[in-house]
């Protein structure tokens, strides 16, 4: 069975900045990111027929891993699904803020595309210790903002991940220090609209 392998970044560790350092991205995926993968590998070697489901698969049916491993499955599936797509969130060139369908949407939901950035970096600020923000969609397709504790996902509560942003502290303090309301603004001149659009028209 092969093993699971560090998803290759979709630009590189310099092109955020100067929004998200280059020592940022070197410690939060080189580092941080890549002892998920490795974390995770060593509890799946303990059952390796499971290395025939995607840590998401794991995930969405989390009560079929066995108990042994599955407080391991659970943190480093999550930290190793997140980081997946926390990478593909973000582009060096964002278009600003959403178009079309989703912009339509995002205003009928909460008014205006202004009003949802300050929801978003609100449960971005509230979320103790650390975590993460997510746009979501329910399952009748309405827009969510919501934030999951450690290394959770809205898709265990049966909801769609549009975008999220990595709120512990290994993700913006190297730049930011304890100002997590100054990395949360200044997050979107990063967001990677085109990929988010795309997920809310696929979903």
């Amino acid at each position: 069975m092969e093993k699971y392998k560090l998803p290759d970044l979709p630009y590189n560790y310099e092109d955020l900045e100067p929004y998200i350092s280059k020592e940022i991205m070197e410690l939060h995926y080189g580092k941080h990111h890549a002892t998920y993968v490795n974390n995770l590998n060593s509890a799946i070697e303990k059952h390796p027929e499971l290395f025939e489901k995607s840590p998401q698969e794991l995930l969405e049916d989390l009560n079929s891993v066995p108990e042994d491993i599955r407080v391991a499955v659970k943190n480093n599936g999550g930290g190793v699904v997140n980081h997946s797509f926390f990478w593909e969130t973000m582009a060096p060139k964002s278009i600003g803020e959403p178009k079309g369908e989703l912009a339509e949407e995002i205003n009928k939901q909460f008014g205006s595309f202004s009003e949802f950035q300050q929801k978003f970096n609100d449960e971005g600020l509230k979320r103790f210790g650390s975590g993460w923000v997510w746009l979501v969609k329910d399952k009748f397709g309405k827009l969510e903002v919501i934030s999951t504790a450690n290394q959770d996902n809205p898709f265990s509560d049966g909801k769609i991940s549009l975008m999220a942003n990595d709120v512990w502290e290994h993700a913006y303090y190297l730049q930011y220090k304890n100002l997590r309301g100054d990395y949360l603004k200044a997050w979107w001149n990063v967001v990677n609209w085109e990929k988010i659009n795309k997920r809310f028209l696929e979903r």
